[in-house]
């Protein structure tokens, strides 16, 4: 049997990963679930697909959950077919999302050192963007 993807958009505050997959799981077996986020902060991006055992289960999901009333936010569901489905859609749905620590990694790139046209392109650049902040 065919697995059925649902998109659910519009997701409020509060209402992630486990939650959600607590939630879809008394309308059936549920297969992968992935919520975006936003790959700075972490913070949801508001929409998720959630992958059901059956194509039938995530008709009924999507007709049930449409337009449902969660902690004041309509809930946007729709069926995805599966030709439309991508591959990497479900990419690092079962682990726990990550923020990348991009000041640390900055940090240890200064300690490394750069050439010194590198140093004095920087100091430039930081000249004209505190020098374009001043004129505001």
């Amino acid at each position: 049997e065919k697995a059925g993807v649902v998109y659910v958009g519009r997701i409020p505050h509060g209402f992630y990963e486990p939650q959600m997959k607590k939630y879809f799981s008394q309308f059936g077996t549920v297969k992968r679930l992935r919520l975006s986020r936003n790959k700075k902060t972490g913070a949801s991006k508001h929409y998720a697909f959630v992958e059901f055992a059956s194509e039938e289960v995530a008709d009924i999901v999507a007709r049930t959950m449409h337009n449902y009333l969660l902690f004041g936010h309509q809930l946007q569901c729709r069926v995805i077919p599966n030709e439309q489905v991508h591959e990497t859609l479900f990419d690092g749905a079962s682990e726990r999302f990550k923020v990348v620590p991009r000041n640390k990694m900055a940090g240890a790139e200064m300690t490394r050192g750069a050439e010194r046209d590198v140093w004095e392109k920087r100091t430039l650049k930081e000249k004209k963007r505190r020098d374009h902040k001043n004129k505001k």
